[in-house]
């Protein structure tokens, strides 16, 4: 079977304000297995999320290529590809209740309404909402409100699942329980998920490998965590990847101008 993902040589650059241009990724190339579970990770400015909405089809890169299942992003093939985005922040309509904000989605993605019903549901069974489908945004708390950004993804059944940062702005006792949930999900639907984060130990805890970018945007090291799912009970095989990860992060974000893809880092 083909990579689900295939990122080529990606480079975006932005104006810089002054006449020139701002580098943000450097010929960037990775690839995604279908039914993967990938993350990136990197400080900021690094060109993270920009990775993401590249692959997403929402902002042009500047030179290289992005397939999804073997359709070039931007083409109108690409178009049948559904892809579900999930963001930072939860971008619920808050006028809506949890089914409605749901169909909005399906409703735009051209689902026929017979299948709404079904999809709803389903969707908030993974997440354990089932019982909130008539609530509002307002009246869930932080963790309900990305649980039904989550809902909402999986309802367009989606062949890749784009997650940036969605866990960030939890306290970290909803971040745990939320990973865990992720990973159940995952395990149950084997969507492909490429998610973006910041926090080395949640990389290496939900994530098959874990891309590394460094500062101008280029990769530093592609890293597998060969730890067999589910985790739970394996937090010291877990510790040592994430300690060695973190030794070596030091060494590659003092080097911003290291321009060598290092693969299998270790």
């Amino acid at each position: 079977m083909p990579p689900k993902i295939v990122v080529r040589e990606l480079s975006k650059s932005f104006p810089d304000g002054r006449g020139g241009a701002r580098v943000v990724l450097d010929h960037v190339s990775f690839t995604l297995e279908d039914g993967a579970f990938v993350s990136i990770i990197g400080p900021s400015g690094c060109g993270k999320s920009t990775t993401l909405t590249i692959i997403a089809g929402l902002v042009p890169a500047t030179a290289g290529s992005v397939e999804l299942s073997g359709r070039s992003v931007g083409s109108a093939e690409h178009q049948k590809t559904p892809v579900a985005y999930v963001f930072q922040q939860p971008r619920l309509l808050n006028w809506l209740t949890v089914r409605e904000n749901i169909e909005f989605v399906l409703q735009a993605g051209a689902v026929p309404r017979s299948q709404w019903p079904a999809r709803v549901g389903d969707a908030l069974r993974l997440v354990g909402l089932e019982d909130f489908r008539a609530t509002y945004p307002l009246r869930l708390s932080g963790g309900q409100q990305q649980r039904v950004a989550i809902a909402r993804a999986l309802a367009i059944d989606p062949e890749v699942i784009l997650m940036d940062e969605p866990f960030s702005h939890l306290d970290e006792i909803t971040a745990i329980r939320l990973r865990a949930e992720l990973m159940e999900i995952w395990e149950r639907t084997r969507k492909t998920i490429l998610f973006v984060t910041h926090d080395i130990s949640e990389a290496v805890l939900l994530s098959d490998r874990v891309i590394v970018l460094g500062l101008g945007g280029r990769v530093l090291a592609d890293q597998a965590v060969e730890v067999d799912r589910p985790r739970i009970g394996q937090e010291d095989r877990l510790f040592e990847i994430e300690r060695t990860m973190r030794v070596l992060a030091t060494r590659w974000w003092a080097e911003p101008d290291a321009g060598a893809t290092r693969s299998r880092a270790g």
